[in-house]
């Protein structure tokens, strides 16, 4: 038994716990399991995280990132890891929220519907003394910047093609968002402008998934571009041309959530 241990049981001295990191706090939705502090934490205002469905198929869900790591305090009686998913999984479930999926080493997968909000959960705790939780508060990026119209015919002078950013859809699904139509505008402006220019619009996803199921997606998304601009811009549609090329073109790896990210976009290619 260590010393501390010894005289907290035996001669009832209480230790005071180290505390948690400065401008650290729990996630509003849950309160933590006894006999932790946070050790580490960050909050980035737009991120990814992948999480699983019940078959095991990951998804990257964008929003408001938190990471959370619960260190347990000297003295602290360790709990199993079927306590520390258990109790996440319970605290879920009252609040009317679903389980994705739990696996055997410590990883629970979890969605909840607060206030109109999505918001799902990654426990991490294969590691009992040490593990993480992530939270995201699902959410659509706000486009600070749109390259417009000007930009991209540079970059199709320049490279034959231009990575647009400012299209969005929501996780495998292929309805453009009403926050793409700033970039929508910009597209259209240039064509109007340039009456003999032809473009090809190829949609881009990363390698999360099956990738037969990317390839249509990226196809799908790529056409709904098409239509958006010749239904809602007034561009001819023998003007455009929709390809889908899954993750067949990174432009990052697909290893870190920034790189996928990248890897997820619509281009427009000179015909």
């Amino acid at each position: 038994m260590a010393v501390a241990d010894y005289l907290h049981r035996i001669l009832g001295i209480a230790f005071a716990g180290e505390p948690d990191i400065e401008g650290a706090t729990d996630h509003p939705l849950f309160s933590r399991m006894p006999g932790y502090r946070i050790s580490r934490y960050e909050v980035r205002e737009f991120d990814s995280h992948p999480f699983r469905t019940a078959k095991g198929n990951e998804f990257p869900v964008e929003g408001r990132v938190y990471e959370i790591r619960y260190a347990l305090q000297q003295g602290a009686k360790e709990p199993s890891r079927l306590q520390i998913i258990n109790n996440y999984e319970k605290a879920v479930k009252k609040i009317g929220g679903t389980v994705l999926k739990t696996d055997d080493e410590g990883n629970s997968y979890l969605k909840v519907v607060k206030d109109g909000k999505e918001v799902y959960a990654h426990v991490s705790a294969y590691i009992t003394s040490e593990w993480m939780l992530y939270v995201v508060e699902k959410q659509a990026m706000t486009q600070d910047v749109v390259a417009n119209a000007a930009a991209i015919a540079g970059d199709l002078k320049a490279t034959g093609r231009a990575a647009i950013y400012g299209i969005y859809f929501d996780t495998g699904k292929a309805e453009i968002k009403p926050e793409s139509e700033l970039a929508l505008g910009e597209i259209a402006k240039l064509l109007k402008g340039d009456a003999g220019l032809k473009l090809y619009v190829v949609g881009h996803t990363d390698n999360a998934g099956v990738f037969d199921a990317n390839m249509k997606l990226s196809q799908a998304r790529a056409q709904a571009v098409v239509q958006a601009l010749s239904g809602r811009h007034g561009i001819a549609a023998s003007r455009l041309k929709a390809y889908g090329v899954s993750s067949l073109a990174p432009i990052a790896p697909n290893v870190t959530d920034e790189g996928r990210a990248k890897n997820r976009r619509v281009e427009l290619v000179k015909q």
